[in-house]
C-alpha cells in the first residue's frame, strides 16, 4: 500500500541505529512511535533553518527581524507543521526539496542534484522541483543576457523594463534558445539537474510508471479542477497578507477592464470544471481527513456548487499571479508549468500535495509588513490549536474498526 519510495525509512535507520548503539537502546525504543516520529521532528527543524535561508538570499533588502518572522510564519504552515509530530514523508520530502532550492539559489549544483536525489527517495513528485530549480537558473542566465543586450544598445532601465514582459523581450528570448551557442552554456550550467531528470526517467520506464506500491489508487489523470483548488487554498491561508478591500477593488477594476479576458476565463473554467472534475473514492470513503469534509459541505450540497465558485477561483488566482508581480516572465511562466505538473495529475484532492507549491509561492513573494505578518502568524497558530485539539480530544470509531479513528488533514 506504500506509494513512495523509501527514503524516509533509510533515513530511520540511519539516524537511529547509531544512535541505538551509541546510548545502548533496545529495538523497542529505537522502532518505538516516538523514535520514528522524533525523526520528522529533526526534518521540521531543519526547514526552520532552510526558510531563513532562502528568504536571506531572495529578500536581501528586507530587515531581519521581518525575515525572522515570516521564517517562523511559514514554520508553523498548518499543513505542514501539523505532519512534523507523525511519521509522515511531508517534513523529510519538503526538507530536501527545500535544501536542493538553497544550494541552487547559492550556486552550488552539483550538492543541489544530490539533494534532489534524495528528495526523489521521499517522493517520487519531487522531481517537479528538481525541474524547477534548473528552470531558476535558466530564467536568471536570459535575464542577464537580456539586459546585457540592453545596455549595448544604450539604453537605460528607467526607459526600458528588464523583466522579460515586453515583446521584444520575447523575441529576444527565442533568439537566445535558437542558439546552439547558448543552449550549450544552458546545458554547462545544469547538468547535473540533466543528470538526475534522465535518471528519473530511467527508473520510469524500468519501474512502468511513477508509482510503487498500489497503482490502483494512485492514477494519473487530467483533472484540472486542482488548479482551482489549489489557488483557493493559496487564498486561504495567505488572505492576511495578500488580500484586503482595497486588492478586490482592483480586481473588479480589472474586470471592467479587461471583460472579454475574463469572460473567456471564465468559461474556459466552467468548461474544465464540467469534463475533467475527478472524484477520487478515499474523498468521499475517509472521514479522517478535512477534505472529506470539505468536500461534503461545499460541493455536495447541489450539483452547481462547484461552477458558482468559478468567480472565487478567478479572484483566486488573480490575487496569486498579482503576488508575483515583481517575478520575471520567464521565471514565471516556469513556476506557472511546474505548479500545472505538480496538481493537475493528481485525481484524489488532499491538502498535503499543495504544501510545497505553496511554500515556493510564498517564499519568492514580497516579505509583508510586521503587522500583516503578525496577523498571518496569528491565524496558524490558531488553526494548529484547533486541529491538533481535534486530532487529540476528538477522536471516533468506525463500525467495522476497534481502532481509534482521529481527525487530520
Amino acid at each position: 500500500m506504500i506509494t513512495t519510495l523509501p527514503g524516509l525509512y533509510l533515513t530511520s535507520v540511519g539516524i537511529v541505529k547509531p544512535a541505538a548503539w551509541l546510548f545502548g537502546w533496545s529495538e523497542n525504543v529505537i522502532c518505538s512511535s516516538g523514535m520514528l516520529r522524533f525523526i520528522n521532528l529533526l526534518f521540521s527543524l531543519g526547514n526552520l533553518y532552510m526558510f531563513y535561508l532562502i528568504l536571506c538570499r531572495i529578500h536581501t533588502k528586507v530587515s531581519a527581524l521581518r525575515r525572522i518572522l515570516c521564517t517562523l510564519t511559514l514554520y508553523l504552515f498548518p499543513t505542514l507543521y501539523f505532519f512534523t509530530f507523525l511519521y509522515y514523508t511531508d517534513p523529510g520530502s519538503t526538507f530536501f526539496v527545500l535544501f536542493t532550492y538553497v544550494m541552487c539559489l547559492y550556486g552550488n549544483h552539483k550538492s543541489a542534484a544530490l539533494l534532489g536525489f534524495c528528495a526523489l527517495c521521499f517522493r517520487q513528485t519531487n522531481i517537479i522541483w528538481i525541474v524547477f530549480c534548473a528552470g531558476n537558473i535558466i530564467a536568471e542566465k536570459v535575464l542577464e543576457s537580456w539586459r546585457t543586450q540592453l545596455k549595448k544598445n544604450d539604453e537605460k532601465p528607467s526607459s526600458k523594463k528588464t523583466s522579460l514582459e515586453t515583446l521584444d523581450a520575447v523575441r529576444f528570448l527565442i533568439r537566445y534558445l535558437m542558439s546552439p551557442q547558448n543552449i550549450g552554456t544552458l546545458v554547462l550550467l545544469t547538468w547535473p539537474y540533466i543528470i538526475l531528470v534522465m535518471f528519473f526517467i530511467g527508473f520510469i520506464v524500468f519501474n512502468g510508471g511513477i508509482v510503487v506500491g498500489d497503482r490502483s489508487n494512485h492514477e494519473a489523470c487530467l483533472h484540472f479542477p486542482q488548479l482551482f483548488y489549489y489557488f483557493a487554498f493559496t487564498m486561504v491561508f495567505s488572505f492576511p497578507v495578500f488580500i484586503s478591500v482595497q486588492k478586490i477593488r482592483d480586481f473588479i477594476r480589472s474586470v471592467c477592464r479587461h471583460p472579454l479576458l475574463y469572460g473567456g476565463l471564465a468559461c474556459l473554467s466552467l468548461f474544465l470544471i464540467w469534463k475533467f472534475t475527478y472524484v477520487h473514492q478515499y474523498l468521499l470513503a475517509d472521514n479522517r481527513h478535512y477534505p472529506f469534509y470539505v468536500w461534503k459541505n461545499i460541493f455536495q450540497r447541489h450539483d452547481l456548487i462547484k461552477y458558482i465558485l468559478v468567480p472565487g477561483y478567478l479572484f483566486a488566482a488573480w490575487s496569486f499571479v498579482d503576488a508575483l508581480k515583481t517575478k520575471s516572465a520567464l521565471w514565471l511562466l516556469m513556476f506557472y508549468v511546474c505548479i500545472l505538473f505538480s496538481t493537475v495529475p493528481q485525481k484524489l484532492l488532499e491538502f498535503r500535495y499543495f504544501i510545497l507549491p505553496y511554500l515556493i509561492f510564498r517564499l519568492n513573494t514580497s516579505i509583508p509588513s510586521t503587522n500583516k505578518l503578525l496577523l498571518e502568524l496569528v491565524l496558524y497558530v490558531a488553526v494548529n490549536m484547533i486541529t491538533f485539539y481535534l486530532f487529540l480530544y476528538k477522536t471516533f470509531l468506525w463500525p467495522d474498526n476497534e481502532e481509534t479513528q482521529r481527525f487530520m488533514w
